[in-house]
């Protein structure tokens, strides 16, 4: 592996720059208001008789504390700074969701494959937006949208089968959790590159899907 995960470094897991003890709801908020981002609350972490669980209430939730609350949450998200303070307002301990699909897509990794390909493209100095990473393991790369229609040709092309690599594409309809949205136990998301003034404008995935396929290919060999 040509980077290892204690070898990010810590600016690279830096989240987007925040207030001492600021709280999800201006952290939404300024989603909304700087880089014009959709978002929608979900749920939360809670503790019951000193555990702590998913506010849904489900023992088994796959997701806890990060997923949407109502199956209307595409109807939820809004990318108004005045409403989603509102929002959190009601429910301050609310997740902070983003629905794909809009302003950008993600593409989403293994853990692994994805920090070995990030390193890569950061050699080959290519464009790159915000990338989470997600307690879960995996990692989420920002493109613009319409990626979802392009990943399969594009796989297809580099030599792969689309269903031999552990890549998936995220685009209407779906979402992801950002940061400082805790996932469980696990810890919270972060950004493994995190929003700045330089990638606003977002790369098309026909310009990283060679690094992340060809790591996701290797990471299948392991």
């Amino acid at each position: 592996m040509e980077e290892t995960i204690e070898q990010r470094g810590a600016a690279s897991t830096a989240q987007i720059p925040q207030q001492r003890g600021e709280a999800p709801q201006d952290t939404a908020v300024r989603y909304a208001e700087e880089r014009h981002w959709d978002v929608f609350p979900g749920t939360w972490m809670e503790t019951v008789d000193g555990v702590p669980r998913c506010s849904c209430d489900d023992t088994g939730c796959a997701a806890p504390g990060a997923h949407p609350t109502r199956n209307d949450w595409p109807a939820q998200a809004t990318g108004s700074a005045s409403t989603a303070r509102r929002i959190w307002e009601k429910q301050p301990s609310a997740s902070i969701l983003l629905p794909t699909g809009r302003t950008f897509d993600v593409i989403d990794v293994p853990e692994t494959a994805g920090f070995l390909a990030l390193a890569r493209m950061r050699r080959m100095e290519l464009t790159l937006g915000p990338v989470l990473s997600v307690p879960n393991g995996r990692t989420q790369f920002f493109v613009l949208p319409g990626a979802s229609a392009k990943v399969p040709d594009l796989i297809r092309k580099l030599g792969w089968p689309p269903s031999s690599l552990d890549l998936d594409t995220l685009g209407e309809g779906k979402y992801v959790a950002a940061p400082p949205t805790r996932f469980g136990t696990r810890g919270a998301v972060q950004w493994a590159n995190r929003p700045t003034d330089a990638n606003r404008w977002l790369p098309d995935v026909e310009e990283l899907i060679s690094p992340l396929a060809y790591a996701c290919a290797r990471e299948a060999r392991r």
